[in-house]
């Protein structure tokens, strides 16, 4: 557990992708993206997660990066953020929470609330926009907390997500996304699939 007088060492980049190729964690085929958008690979972070032992590393990770930040909570989107951000704030030694979509808006539920001016992080497992980071932020930020940072296991937007406050995902992979109506996998026909689902 990392403290700021016992830090424990980053996982590279390197070794992320290596625990997602090991794991059996990065898909090939033809995927509809929480985004949206299609995409021919896909990175299934549930099935890292899955291992307590490797979503502690990560979370332990992600949590050093931000060991100077004074978190006093740390926020991800359901489903994907829930782990995570229950792994950084297990690290952290702060609250750890998730938002859900209530009527279309992304909201705290469940009893979980934040104070004006609580220090928060939005984590999330991977990010392809940066879109539900943003709500979440948005979410807290009209709630009254102060959001410090963000966070990622893998960042697969391509630069794209861009955040007012400092972004650090723990690795980058460059992955190309298309819109439905210009998706050659749709054009080639290949079967999509939602990830956890079946054909759709």
């Amino acid at each position: 557990m990392p403290t700021k007088k016992s830090r424990t060492p980053e996982l590279s980049a390197k070794e992320v992708l290596d625990i997602f190729e090991q794991k059996g964690a990065l898909l090939n085929g033809h995927f509809l993206l929480s985004s949206g958008l299609h995409s021919e690979k896909y990175l299934q972070c549930a099935i890292v997660l899955q291992y307590p032992e490797i979503a502690e590393r990560i979370g332990s990770a992600i949590a050093v990066k931000f060991l100077d930040a004074k978190i006093d909570c740390v926020v991800g989107p359901a489903i994907g953020g829930i782990v995570v951000a229950q792994e950084v704030g297990r690290a952290l030694g702060v609250r750890a929470m998730f938002t859900e979509r209530e009527a279309g808006t992304m909201t705290l539920r469940r009893g979980f609330a934040v104070t004006k001016g609580e220090r928060a992080l939005v984590v999330e497992d991977i990010t392809t926009t940066g879109g539900s980071a943003q709500e979440v932020i948005d979410a807290l930020t009209q709630m009254g907390a102060s959001v410090t940072g963000v966070a990622a296991v893998i960042d697969r937007s391509g630069g794209k997500a861009e955040f007012r406050v400092p972004f650090k995902p723990l690795a980058r992979v460059q992955v190309s996304t298309f819109r439905k109506e210009a998706c050659p996998l749709c054009l080639r026909g290949v079967p999509l699939y939602k990830p956890g689902s079946r054909k759709i």
